[in-house]
């Protein structure tokens, strides 16, 4: 992802946070669009999670007055986007390995290893930018990632859940040594990012069209 890309997600972040309006809905849009917009990899999930982090402690500065809510609403819609990737990348997953193709459980061990350090990166991201913050908003930052290590993020339990599933749903009925391809693994991969990010890419304008003014429709 390039700067030019981070630094315009950062700024569509800071100007919807410094608006205050439905910030949850909001960050959480933000955040699948950009998600949606190339690779699902671990770093390209960590530097959306960066920019978008870095545009709400942004818009948080320039609104001024009590933050705390703000603060909690706006990081809660980040947290709330990478659940979406998590039930997609589970979803895609269980299509991967349920058409007939024979994956050894090696291939499918990066994958799942990057799905269990998301959360670490979802925290340890906000905690590096909340170093650079300052005040109540620091506070606030670190009462979150504090929160998140004690009690769990909603994406780090979802993660966690289909890594567990995965376990003990495929990996104990793999056949040792099977293999259709020397390119299983690669393949796998491919289709992660390419129908993840597909996925994400519907999403994002589904909730977009349920979310624009005037429409009453709760999005849950």
């Amino acid at each position: 992802m390039s700067e030019e890309q981070n630094e315009a997600i950062k700024a569509e972040a800071a100007t919807v946070v410094e608006q205050g309006k439905d910030l949850r809905t909001q960050v959480r849009d933000i955040t699948l669009r950009a998600l949606s917009r190339r690779s699902l990899s671990l770093g390209e999930v960590g530097g959306v999670v960066r920019a978008v982090t870095e545009g709400v402690s942004l818009g948080l500065g320039r609104r001024g007055g009590e933050v705390k809510e703000a603060a909690r609403e706006a990081l809660g819609g980040l947290d709330e986007a990478l659940k979406k990737l998590a039930e997609v990348t589970r979803l895609t997953m269980q299509q991967a390995t349920s058409q007939g193709r024979a994956f050894h459980a090696e291939d499918l061990k990066p994958a799942l290893e990057e799905m269990k350090r998301l959360e670490e990166t979802f925290l340890s991201t906000v905690s590096q930018v909340t170093n650079a913050a300052g005040g109540r908003i620091k506070e606030e930052f670190q009462a979150f990632v504090s929160h998140g290590k004690r009690a769990g993020t909603d994406s780090g339990r979802v993660m966690a859940d289909t890594v567990a599933d995965f376990n003990k749903r495929f990996f104990s009925t793999v056949k040792e040594g099977v293999l259709d391809t020397a390119g299983a693994a690669s393949e796998l991969k491919q289709r992660l990012g390419e129908v993840g990010s597909g996925i994400l890419s519907g999403m994002a304008d589904a909730l977009h069209e349920k979310t624009r003014p005037g429409d009453n429709e709760k999005v849950h």
